[in-house]
């Protein structure tokens, strides 16, 4: 079979089981309303890139991302001890090593603001709400702004978290070994009622937020730099969890923190499994949701995964197996004329494995790669 035809096949192919896939899963979802697959209003080659995150920054790691089709990707930089940013030198060490094996670094992941329980973080000062800590590390987070200016590097992605990602404890999965995190509110028994933080109602979490905000968007506008927050992963009940009410654990969170000071260079890390877990019935409303953020240009990175489940109760999944259908997501990132980076996130661990994370990452590697090739041939002969 020619390549030509062998692409439009499974283009076709894909574009039927995501169809047959959405319904399966629609069927999951009881009487949630369906969402019609997207529209091809926007023909021509995709401008997504297959990107990573995961660590380590080192020459080794680099080689393993770009031998498996990664062409972007989010790093930490080296930082001295004590220091709350990287200099440009420290900036540009990593950017010159990606590039020495074809990688662009497009998304600096700080020292400051990481998805950490309070408790166990350094610099709490910010989320505390605690001078004079929260001063030096707003003027940290400035400083690391101009930096990626002066290194080239265009986004950098942070945390606005308290209690960092919650599980209730992990499910095995396909093969009998893989494990994979998983949610369930009504099992999720705190181990102290109460973190340092204390009582943080929605007001006292959304004037943290704000303050934040107010110091360091006007700063991202100056320099051109775009700061991509992730959403709280996951939601919790309404009544808050440790006594923390989590403001950027719903939809409706995070569209208001998109739109308080509002600039284009403010928007998210979206992950797209952390949306899923917000949303009861994923499997149907999650394309609405990108169409909503994207179409305001919001979406400054996605992580690409999948889950099984919704809000309250789920489960993470290998990209091939969970209730969204990423094929159907892909386009529509594309509908909204995404153009940044779509990778793998919370790739399954093998207990006593380690190498099995890396087989894990190289088999999303090729799975979006794939999804991507696909798309590409049907949206060029739409």
């Amino acid at each position: 079979m020619e390549r030509r035809d062998f692409l439009t096949s499974i283009a076709a192919g894909l574009a039927v089981a995501g169809t047959a896939g959405a319904g399966r899963a629609a069927s999951k979802a009881a009487a949630a309303p369906a969402s019609p697959m997207p529209r091809v209003t926007r023909p021509g080659p995709l401008k997504m890139k297959l990107g990573c995150q995961s660590g380590p920054a080192t020459d080794d790691h680099f080689e393993f991302m770009a031998r498996y089709g990664v062409t972007n990707i989010a790093a930490r930089p080296p930082v001295s001890e004590g220091r709350l940013y990287p200099t440009v030198d420290e900036l540009k060490r990593v950017k010159d090593m990606a590039e020495r094996r074809k990688l662009s670094l497009d998304i600096v992941d700080p020292v400051l603001l990481p998805s950490s329980h309070i408790d166990r973080e350094a610099n709490p000062g910010i989320m505390l709400a605690q001078s004079p800590e929260r001063e030096r590390e707003v003027e940290a987070f400035q400083t690391m702004i101009r930096n990626c200016a002066q290194a080239g590097i265009p986004c950098i992605k942070y945390n606005m978290s308290i209690l960092g990602v919650l599980r209730t404890g992990k499910e095995t999965g396909r093969g009998g070994l893989a494990e994979f995190g998983a949610w369930d509110e009504t099992k999720a028994k705190p181990a102290t009622p109460l973190t340092r933080a204390g009582l943080v109602s929605e007001d006292a979490f959304w004037e943290r937020i704000t303050w934040f905000l107010d110091h360091v968007v006007p700063v991202a506008n100056e320099y051109k730099i775009r700061i991509a927050c992730h959403p709280h992963d996951p939601g919790t009940p309404p009544e808050g969890y440790q006594g923390v009410h989590r403001v950027l654990g719903t939809i409706d969170g995070l569209k208001r923190f998109v739109t308080i000071r509002e600039s284009r260079y403010h928007g998210l890390n979206f992950c797209q499994g952390t949306v899923s877990e917000n949303l009861p019935h994923p499997a149907t409303e999650l394309f609405d949701v990108i169409r909503w953020f994207g179409s305001r240009g919001k979406i400054f990175n996605v992580h690409f995964r999948n889950i099984i489940g919704g809000r309250g109760h789920f489960r993470e999944a290998f990209p091939d197996e969970g209730d969204v259908d990423l094929y159907r997501a892909l386009l529509t990132y594309h509908e909204v004329g995404y153009d940044g980076m779509l990778m793998p996130d919370h790739v399954p661990q093998v207990p006593g494995k380690p190498d099995a994370e890396l087989q894990s990452f190289a088999f999303a590697y090729g799975h979006i790669r794939g999804m991507m090739q696909a798309a590409e041939h049907y949206l060029t002969r739409s």
